[in-house]
């Protein structure tokens, strides 16, 4: 799920960036820094707005000063239950793993509906039921959701397709 959040960020600057495009420079660190990274809890999309331009502080002996910047970012949280599509990169024979925007998920061969069959001489490996249904590595699939682990700027999911209306979708 998708949600606005409100953060702040400590930047430094080295003394060569001080002058009347600081609040440039410290967009662009900020943007660079934060956009498209993992903090564990959910993952940042991208800044919408950042707050009033910082006051910096000298950091003693060093010359570089600090900046700590408040900015409003929007940020996705993945939840257990929830329902996501995704494209399957690879497919093994204890299940097949799917790539969901920034996040990993595994589908066990248990969460695979049995009527769906591991084929491990095709080319490329891929479950199938010989009816036209296949799941190989590209098909864009419909997952839901089942466990989710974080750990310091990761997370990692467990997923099934063994509802209705999830599984591989028609491109």
């Amino acid at each position: 799920m998708f949600f606005i959040q409100y953060l702040e960020r400590t930047i430094n600057l080295h003394p060569s960036f001080l002058g009347p495009n600081i609040s440039n420079y410290l967009k662009d660190q900020l943007i660079a820094d934060v956009e498209g990274t993992n903090t564990g809890n959910y993952f940042i999309i991208c800044v919408i707005e950042i707050g009033d331009e910082p006051k910096g502080r000298v950091i003693p002996g060093s010359g570089i000063t600090e900046y700590v910047v408040t900015y409003r970012a929007l940020v996705w949280k993945p939840f257990k239950g929830e329902t996501l599509d995704g494209v399957v990169t690879s497919v093994v024979q204890n299940g097949c793993f799917v790539e969901v925007g920034p996040l990993t998920c595994f589908i066990s061969r248990q969460s695979i509906p049995s009527d769906l069959k591991f084929d491990g001489n095709a080319t490329p490996p891929q479950f199938t039921d010989n009816a036209g249904q296949i799941i190989e590595r590209g098909t864009h699939i419909r997952v839901k959701l089942v466990g989710i682990r974080t750990e310091v700027n990761q997370m990692f999911a467990v997923a099934t397709i063994k509802e209705d209306y999830l599984g591989p979708l028609d491109t």
